[in-house]
C-alpha cells in the first residue's frame, strides 16, 4: 500500500493505483471533470501511478492548466477527424492560426472543397470519437525518431522544429492511430471532450471552445472582422517571409540571416505607421488621435513613432496621457478585493478631460495636468497648450476606444487606433503561441528592468491585468479606425536571453512557479539572438532597453 495526501485528506491505495482511479473518488466534490493532477508541486497526467508520500490536488477546466489541456486535446480531436474525413493523401496541412471571436481559426489546405457539408462531417466525426470514449495514448521517443516520424507524416514544420531541440526525447500522442506532437499535457480519454463546436468562417473554420469562466458552455461566435484582417495580414507576411513557425525562425538564425529579417520587419512596421499618418492627415477635421491597447503592446513607442510620421506630413503632434487625468488616489474606486482599481473608467476624471479637450478644440488655451504617482494627486505645473491649425493631440490610454471617455467630442474630430502585439509566429501548425504569452514575457522583461519587479511579481499580477483588458479594452477594439500589430516575428528569440534568468529566479515552492516553468519550456523552442542589431527606435527597445525615446 502507498500512503498519500489527496485534497488535504490522508488516503491509502494499493501499489500501482493510477491518479485517474484516485480522481474518481473525489470527482463528486468538483463541479467540472478532473483533467489533471498537481503532485508534489508538479503537473501530471492522470495515467501516472500514485507514489508513496505524494501530496495530490486535482485540476479541472476551471484552472488554467486544465483549460489549456482541454483545448489542446480538442485540437487533437479535430486533427484526427479532419484527416479521417478528408484523407491524408488529399491534405496538404491543417494550421491552427490564431484566436478570434472566442474561437481558434483553423486553415485547412489541400485537394478538397471546404464547405458546410464538410464541416458537418468533421464535427460529426469528432462527436463520434467522444461517444466512443477513445483513449489518448502517449509514447516517449527519441528526438531523431520524432524527426523521421513527422517526415513520414508530411508534417514538415514539426520535423524542422525537432531539428533544433536540445532534449534527447519527446512525447508523442496517439488517438486511434493518428499521431501528433503537442506542447503540453492531454486528457486521458475523448469522453472528457464534450464541449466544442465548428463553424465555417472566411476561408477556414473556427473551432469554438469554452473558457475557464464556464467550462461547460461553448460560446457563440462573435465575428471580429477588423481583428481578423489584421491577424490574417500578419500570418500572410510570415508565410511570404518563410518564418511562419519557430522551426523556420531557428533555421534562419542558423543561416546567419537574422539581420536581414530584423531590417525587413522594422521597415514594414515603419511603412504601416506612415500609412496610418497619411490616413490621419487626409481626413479633414481630425484633432484627436486616440490610441488604446492591452498591456505591453508598445503603445508609448508607437505614439512617438507615429508622431514623427505626423510631423513628416506637416502636422504638429502633442502627446497626452489619459493617466494624467486620474482622480486623486483617495477618490479612486476599489475592486472586489479592496484594492484600488486603476484600470476602471471611474479612475479617470472624465468630466475634466472632456472639458479640457472641448476648450482646446474651441481654440482656448488650456493648462494640462500631470499626475503625481508618488503622492497620488493631480498637479498643474504650467503646461499650457493652444491648438493651431496644424496641431493635433496624440492621446494614449486604455479607455481611448470607449466613447464614454470622450463622449462630448465630435466623432469626426477623432481617429481611433487599436494596438496589440498579435503574435504571428506559431510553434508549428498545430501548436499556436497565444498573444498573451508574448505580452507577458515583454512585460516581465520591462518590469525587471525599469521597476525592479521580479518575474514572480509580474506573473502574480497578470490575471488582474488580463481581467482589466477583458473589461476595458477588448470590447471596444472593433471601434478602432485602424488596428496596428506591434508584434515582431523575431522578438521571442531576442527576449529569451532577458526572460530566462528572471524566470529561473521564481521560487519552486511558489504558486507562480508552474507558470514560470511553462514559459521556460516554451522559450526553450527558440534559438537565442543578440539584441545588438535591434534599431534604437524599435518597439522592442521599450522592453529590453536602449530606446532613443524616453520609455
Amino acid at each position: 500500500m502507498v500512503q498519500v495526501t489527496v485534497e488535504n485528506e490522508r488516503r491509502e491505495y494499493e501499489v500501482g493505483t493510477l491518479l485517474k482511479d484516485a480522481a474518481r473518488e473525489f470527482q463528486d466534490r468538483f463541479e467540472n471533470e478532473i483533467l489533471l493532477a498537481f503532485v508534489n508541486g508538479k503537473l501530471q497526467e492522470l495515467h501516472k501511478v500514485v507514489r508513496n508520500g505524494a501530496e495530490i490536488h486535482f485540476l479541472t477546466a476551471k484552472d488554467k492548466p486544465g483549460m489549456q489541456t482541454y483545448q489542446r486535446s480538442v485540437t487533437l480531436l479535430l486533427m484526427k477527424a479532419f484527416y479521417e474525413v478528408v484523407g491524408s493523401e488529399r491534405l496538404t496541412n491543417v494550421t491552427v492560426d490564431f484566436s478570434v471571436g472566442g474561437g481558434l481559426f483553423v486553415e485547412p489546405k489541400g485537394d478538397f472543397v471546404l464547405d458546410e457539408k464538410l464541416v458537418d462531417q468533421v464535427r460529426a466525426k469528432m462527436r463520434q470519437y467522444v461517444d466512443a470514449k477513445m483513449p489518448i495514448m502517449k509514447r516517449n521517443v527519441s528526438t531523431d525518431e520524432a524527426i523521421e516520424l513527422f517526415h513520414q507524416y508530411k508534417m514538415y514544420n514539426k520535423e524542422r522544429l525537432f531539428m533544433y531541440r536540445r532534449v534527447s526525447r519527446v512525447n508523442i500522442y496517439n488517438l486511434d492511430g493518428f499521431e501528433d506532437y503537442y506542447y503540453g499535457y492531454m486528457v486521458q480519454n475523448t469522453e472528457s471532450l464534450k464541449y466544442f463546436d465548428l463553424m465555417l468562417y472566411q476561408h477556414g473554420i473556427v473551432l469554438l471552445l469554452p473558457d475557464m469562466s464556464d467550462p461547460k458552455k461553448v460560446p457563440v461566435f462573435a465575428p471580429q472582422e477588423k481583428l481578423f484582417r489584421t491577424l490574417q495580414e500578419s500570418e500572410e507576411w510570415g508565410r511570404k517571409m518563410q518564418v511562419a513557425n519557430v522551426g523556420a525562425l531557428n533555421e534562419r538564425i542558423t543561416k546567419g540571416r537574422m539581420n536581414e529579417l530584423i531590417l525587413i520587419q522594422e521597415a514594414l512596421m515603419e511603412k504601416k505607421m506612415g500609412d496610418i499618418a497619411e490616413q490621419i492627415a487626409q481626413r479633414s477635421g481630425v484633432k484627436f488621435v486616440m490610441i488604446a491597447g492591452p498591456s505591453s503592446s508598445g503603445k508609448t513607442t508607437f505614439s512617438h513613432r507615429l508622431s514623427t510620421q505626423l510631423q513628416a506630413k506637416g502636422l504638429t503632434p502633442h502627446p497626452i496621457g489619459v493617466d494624467n487625468y486620474f482622480v486623486n488616489r483617495a477618490d479612486s474606486p476599489r475592486d472586489e478585493n479592496g484594492n484600488y482599481d486603476y484600470e476602471a473608467l471611474k479612475c479617470i476624471d472624465v468630466k475634466q478631460f472632456n472639458q479640457d479637450m472641448q476648450n482646446l478644440l474651441s481654440g482656448e488655451t488650456v493648462e494640462l495636468p500631470e499626475y503625481n504617482f508618488i503622492s497620488g494627486e493631480r498637479e498643474y505645473k504650467g503646461n499650457k497648450l493652444t491648438l493651431g491649425p496644424e496641431d493635433i493631440l496624440v492621446i494614449e490610454g486604455i479607455h481611448c476606444l470607449n466613447e464614454e471617455l470622450s463622449y462630448s467630442l465630435p466623432k469626426e474630430n477623432k481617429f481611433k487606433i487599436y494596438i496589440s502585439a498579435l503574435t504571428q509566429l506559431n510553434i508549428d501548425d498545430h501548436n499556436r503561441i497565444p498573444t498573451t504569452d508574448g505580452r507577458l514575457i515583454r512585460r516581465m522583461v520591462r518590469d525587471a528592468r525599469t521597476r525592479g519587479a521580479s518575474a514572480q511579481d509580474t506573473i502574480r499580477r497578470w490575471p488582474s491585468v488580463r481581467r482589466g483588458e477583458e473589461q476595458n479594452i477588448f470590447p471596444y477594439q472593433e471601434e478602432a479606425d485602424v488596428m496596428f500589430n506591434s508584434a515582431l516575428v523575431y522578438e521571442l528569440a531576442v527576449l529569451k536571453q532577458y526572460a530566462e534568468p528572471i524566470l529561473f529566479s521564481v521560487p519552486r515552492n511558489s504558486r507562480e512557479y508552474l507558470e514560470a516553468k511553462r514559459l521556460l519550456k516554451f522559450l526553450d523552442y527558440f534559438l537565442g539572438v543578440s539584441s545588438e542589431d535591434i534599431p534604437r527606435n524599435s518597439i522592442l527597445r521599450e522592453f529590453i532597453g536602449g530606446s532613443c525615446f524616453k520609455v
